[in-house]
């Protein structure tokens, strides 16, 4: 351990992203946890992560909204709000700060101003980062999961293991409950088509046909999504030849886990969804828009199968990876 834990009593983790990217990063947080059990672990992310502490109160014990950054395009830099946050973060003294952003091209110089005692993170070639020997070139061509176990192996901290988590807690349940869904237990399909950035939407179609197929199986379909996404889930509905139960915006984070963790499988696009069924271990379908499915398709390639649609786009063989999953995973009584 290149930092030792009676020197690391707070910590800040500087990650403003979506699910999918903090999912992906828990199991490093994991690592750090378990090396520095007594510090304080201060997430410093989008407005959204707040819910994070909650969920994840074992890891993480405070949260402060990062306002954005030239450059950053998952929010509008507000230079005011920026001007008033970095003032906070230095207040905070932290021993140690980690950049889980990214590659550090943008951020490295920023991060620095945080004041860490020390200052971790991903360097890019021939851009600045400190010389402190707690950089790491970003290593490429790696799950994201395992990019951020590498970090922790860098610093001297045990790397524990890749598997995804999301806590599920009884409020969650009586959420779920509450919507008096007509469904039960591994009976549905949940039907995800809903993405951030049209260019990631599979067509509608396609989750129609899937959705159609797993409904002559049985199976009563669930389309789940946000109130932005409602458009293109009444699509899918619309152009199913079955009936389908619609959920726009109708459950928290934690009722879509505990919705998820029920399900017989999940169908959708390379979204936060697909983490929660890795966590949850729920059979899924990943449509990857992206390219870049070694960077974020689920892990267990037996339970979970991504099909990447930017090289391969044979809708046939989406339809055999789908009913070669129910073969398995979905037989009803």
């Amino acid at each position: 351990m290149k930092l030792p834990a009676a020197s690391i009593k707070k910590i800040a983790l500087f990650r403003a992203l979506q699910l999918g990217d903090m999912l992906c990063s828990i199991p490093a947080v994991r690592s750090l946890r378990k090396a520095y059990p007594s510090a304080a672990i201060t997430l410093l992310g989008l407005p959204w992560a707040a819910a994070l502490i909650k969920r994840f109160p074992h890891y993480f014990d405070n949260f402060i909204h990062f306002p954005g950054y030239p450059g950053l395009p998952e929010q509008p830099f507000d230079p005011h709000t920026f001007l008033l946050f970095l003032p906070t973060v230095q207040h905070e003294k932290y021993d140690l700060v980690l950049q889980m952003q990214g590659n550090g091209t943008l951020v490295n110089p920023m991060v620095g101003l945080f004041g860490g005692q020390h200052t971790c993170g991903y360097f890019y070639k021939d851009v600045y980062y400190p010389h402190n020997g707690l950089f790491i070139e970003y290593p490429e061509n790696c799950h994201e999961i395992e990019r951020h176990l590498k970090l922790m192996e860098h610093l001297g901290l045990e790397s524990l293991d890749t598997e995804m988590e999301f806590p599920l807690y009884q409020q969650d349940i009586d959420e779920l409950y509450g919507l008096n869904l007509p469904v039960i237990y591994k009976e549905y399909v949940c039907v995800h088509p809903g993405s951030r950035g049209s260019w990631r939407q599979w067509p509608p179609e396609h989750f129609a046909a899937l959705a159609d197929n797993c409904a002559i199986k049985g199976f009563k379909i669930i389309i789940t999504g946000t109130h932005d996404e409602e458009i293109i889930m009444q699509k899918v509905a619309a152009l199913m030849k079955h009936d389908a139960i619609v959920i726009a915006g109708k459950t928290s984070l934690g009722a879509m886990g505990e919705l998820i963790q029920n399900a017989c499988l999940l169908i959708a696009n390379c979204t936060g969804v697909s983490h929660i069924a890795a966590a949850t271990k729920t059979p899924s379908i990943v449509i990857s828009m992206d390219g870049e499915p070694e960077r974020w398709a689920p892990l267990n390639h037996q339970l979970h199968r991504t099909i990447d649609w930017t090289t391969n786009n044979e809708f046939e063989e989406v339809i055999r990876e789908l009913n070669n999953l129910l073969a398995i995973y979905g037989e009803l009584d």
